[in-house]
């Protein structure tokens, strides 16, 4: 594949740009800090209050106003003076030392590189579809507030994901608005000499040319591809037209573009990042396009430049059922990525379908993404305790006869970036009491902090929430019923809807059968009942999107939208369409109770729950995904009994009953349960002490700098540490895995005595090597986990040679004789001062 730069096209004229003062405007309104710090929504809401108030993007606002109405606006000293001090406070936020230069003030990390398919910033910028974008984007502002030096990797759609409407019938439509580059805050990323940056994909018989561009994340950038240029082709030009959709075919060349154009766009911005964490399997080949980097720096073949590379790669997994990874036919892969093995990486096309699949020999095994990125990579996680052992499960058929505790899998558990998900009252009550430097480093001391807030200022807080949220569902449900038809009495209806008193449930998420959206209206009388009671009366706002291509989601939209036009219900249910970053804020700020029903344990992790966490909101959840290791009675209600079910129609029936028992005996007496000041004193108090105790656990604070401490610093380390000498640890690597791959059938255990001696087991064991260099491998003493705890893993020493033996040795350990010594066996696996093991070389063999 070739990379060539071709003539930029003009810049869009922006006819104020001569104003005096827009400079300023354009700086705050081009960075997505401005999503989250709040202190320039006044300036945005000056410009045009209706404008700012529907779409949230300061850019739209900037480019629609008038030229008279800035220079008027412009002219004001204290509009000024504020625009004036909003950009000061940017450049001093980017200058400052964060949390990262402070805390590893020597540090060598120069660059993470994070590649997503998704990221979720603002619905200004909408090219996401849900939990993965949100994490993607939450990451970036976290990197920015903590000064961690991440550089964003994606793909800009040119519809994004789908925009929902529902119809008269309650049937979901879907629609595909354009995303016009001149609205969104992005700039195309130019060369010293002010040419546009044009990249040159290869691809069987053309070539696709990309567009770049750059969108701000505070300290931090993010770079997209794009492959809506003049010069493709109209087929070309739509490769990156649509997130998620299209077939397998598509989807392969946005993987391709992603991976190997993303890498290749690090290298034409002299970018040479040490990590390159990739979000999900879909950026996999990146890895590729890594290793050829570093064959063509060095000269060295494919598996050293592998070998040293992977190193510096993170995979994280963010699916939970097997289904879910990427797969591609290798007729596909042959085709897209046949000449560039061959020619490229210099290995055969079977090689390279070898690194996406288990059985290498199956000619018909398709191409697994997830598979590259794991034997790509030199550490794996997944989001949540739970889902990391979800996912030791789903690839131990990678690690053969490892015990499944120790596949090589282990977990950082998801936050969200609390600053975009405040409300701007949650903001003034953090700040109020923690700081306003809460968000800026380690966040420790904020839940003693938060537990000092009086019942009466926490209850006038959440009151305040619950009517903004009452009006703005009045406001946006009365938009959507006139946009669908609806008469004029009942759009009417829509701005008297609801009531700020009474307990608010949330429900939004996509529409999937595993999420189980509909477990809540499994009885749909009851939920009448519940909903309808004259002395406790219960209120819920359900919000989500089915994917086009899934009827079975869809149709469980229609079965909530027959239920809401029954007459008896209408008052108490409404279904807000288009869920997107806005709603979820509005929702996440406002309901007093979150319900999440996933079927266990198919939620990777869940973040929507997370959000209303600084809001003062309750979670009710199924246990799984992050409420599995959030779960305590004191912070919110549990659904389940903590074990995995099958789709079994009887137990959906049985957790039905649980979550309406759930809502009826605590949930709602404990919100309506008040003292004399009317304050719900139970309520407050398992409200506060979600906030407190949740709040900073749950944050992108704590997530990215996990990532940081435990990944990214170490993982940059072992790169430079293998890259050196043009890769001399790789050659090493690459020799000590063809020594171990020509030897170790021929390795083989001798009998092993055991001694029971006072009160220790003392186990001796001949090891026959066959020329295998003893120091290649270690020998341990295993034995399972008792009572529910960790395996025992004891390193046996190798104490002589045998005599007659060619390379034979005896090995020998003791253990307390608590256990009988039959639960103990040996075990002979890999050994490398600089190898994963077993992530980078599974073999194992078992004295028994």
């Amino acid at each position: 594949m070739s990379e060539q730069t071709r003539a930029s096209q003009p810049r869009q004229r922006i006819v104020s740009k001569d104003i005096e003062g827009f400079d300023s405007l354009a700086e705050l309104a081009l960075d997505m800090r401005s999503v989250w710090s709040h202190g320039a929504d006044d300036v945005w809401r000056r410009l045009d209050p209706m404008l700012w108030e529907l779409t949230r993007n300061p850019w739209i606002v900037l480019k629609t106003v008038s030229r008279e109405k800035l220079q008027r606006v412009l002219g004001d000293p204290a509009f000024r003076k504020n625009v004036d001090g909003l950009v000061l406070d940017r450049q001093k936020a980017a200058e400052a030392p964060a949390w990262f230069q402070q805390a590893h003030p020597q540090s060598a990390l120069d660059g993470v590189a994070y590649f997503s398919m998704e990221f979720m910033l603002s619905e200004a910028l909408p090219i996401y579809s849900g939990g993965l974008g949100n994490v993607a984007g939450d990451q970036l502002k976290a990197a920015s507030d903590l000064g961690v030096p991440v550089i964003g990797i994606g793909l800009l759609y040119q519809q994004g994901y789908f925009r929902q409407v529902i119809d008269r019938n309650g049937a979901q439509q879907a629609i595909f608005p354009y995303n016009d580059p001149g609205q969104l805050p992005i700039t195309p990323l130019r060369k010293p000499d002010g040419e546009w940056l044009r990249m040159e994909i290869g691809l069987p018989g053309y070539s696709i040319w990309l567009r770049t561009w750059q969108v701000q994340v505070g300290r931090v950038k993010l770079y997209l591809l794009d492959s809506n240029d003049a010069a493709n082709y109209p087929a070309q030009r739509g490769v990156t037209s649509e997130l998620y959709g299209g077939g397998p075919e598509l989807r392969l060349k946005q993987e391709l573009l992603l991976g190997i154009g993303g890498w290749r766009l690090l290298a034409a911005l002299g970018l040479k990042p040490e990590v390159c964490h990739l979000n999900e399997g879909h950026a996999a080949f990146a890895v590729l396009e890594r290793a050829r980097s570093f064959m063509e720096e060095t000269g060295q073949p494919f598996d050293v430049a592998l070998a040293v590379t992977r190193a510096g790669n993170l995979f994280t997994t963010h699916t939970a059922v097997e289904a879910g990874f990427d797969r591609f036919a290798p007729a596909l892969v042959e085709q897209y990525l046949g000449a560039y093995a061959e020619q490229k990486l210099g290995i055969t096309r079977h090689d390279l379908l070898a690194l996406g699949r288990l059985d290498p020999g199956d000619a018909s095994e398709p191409f697994n993404m997830a598979y590259l990125a794991i034997r790509g990579s030199g550490a794996v996680n997944g989001v949540s305790r739970l889902h990391g052992q979800v996912s030791r499960s789903l690839f131990a058929p990678l690690f053969p006869r490892w015990p499944t505790e120790e596949v090589p899998v282990g977990h950082v558990t998801n936050g969200v970036h609390m600053p975009t998900w405040d409300s701007a009252p949650a903001d003034r009550l953090w700040t109020e009491i923690c700081g306003k430097e809460r968000w800026l480093g380690a966040a420790e001391t904020l839940g003693n902090d938060m537990r000092r807030a009086s019942d009466a200022s926490l209850w006038e807080f959440r009151s305040a929430a619950s009517k903004s949220l009452v009006e703005y569902t009045r406001a946006r449900l009365s938009r959507q019923l006139a946009a669908s038809g609806a008469s004029s009495d009942e759009v009417e209806a829509a701005k008297q809807l609801f009531d700020s008193n009474t307990l608010t449930l949330g429900f939004a998420r996509r529409f999937a059968s595993y999420k189980r959206p509909n477990l809540l209206l499994h009885d749909p009388e009851r939920l009448l009942r519940l909903l309808r009671n004259p002395q406790r009366p219960v209120q819920l706002i359900i919000a989500g999107k089915a994917h086009p291509a899934d009827l079975a989601g869809q149709e469980l939209i229609r079965q909530w939208m027959d239920f809401i036009r029954r007459p008896e219900a209408r008052p108490h249910v409404v279904f807000l369409s288009d869920y997107d970053m806005n709603l979820t804020e509005q929702l996440v700020q406002g309901v007093d109770v979150w319900l999440n029903t996933p079927r266990r344990p198919w939620e990777a992790c869940g973040t929507s729950g997370m959000k209303v966490l600084i809001n003062g909101g309750i979670n009710l959840s199924e246990l799984d995904g992050w409420w599995a290791e959030a779960y305590t009675p004191e912070v919110g209600w549990a659904l389940g009994d903590g074990r995995e079910h099958d789709s079994d129609p009887a137990w959906d029936a049985a957790e039905a009953e649980a979550l309406y028992a759930l809502l009826e005996r605590e949930v709602i007496p404990e919100f309506y349960t008040r003292d004399e000041q009317g304050i719900p004193v139970a309520w407050v108090a398992r409200m506060r002490e979600s906030m407190a105790q949740l709040t900073p656990r749950f944050s992108t604070n704590r997530s990215v700098s996990e990532y940081t401490e435990r990944h990214y610093l170490p993982a940059a380390a072992a790169y430079r540490a293998r890259a050196a000498d043009r890769g001399g640890v790789g050659v090493a690597l690459v020799n000590w895995r063809r020594a171990l791959a020509q030897k170790w059938s021929a390795l083989h255990f001798g009998e092993v005595k055991i001694e029971t001696v006072g009160e220790q087991h003392v186990f001796e064991v001949p090891l026959y090597l066959d020329g295998l260099d003893p120091e290649a491998v270690r020998v341990e003493l295993y034995a399972d986990g008792a009572h529910g705890g960790a395996a025992e893993c004891v390193e046996m020493a190798r104490v002589r040679q045998l005599v007659g033996a060619a390379n034979g040795y005896a090995y020998r350990a003791a253990v307390p004789a608590v256990r009988p010594a039959t639960d103990y066996t040996a075990r002979l696996m890999p050994y490398h001062d600089h190898a994963a093991i077993p992530l980078e070389e599974s073999h194992i063999l078992w004295q028994r």
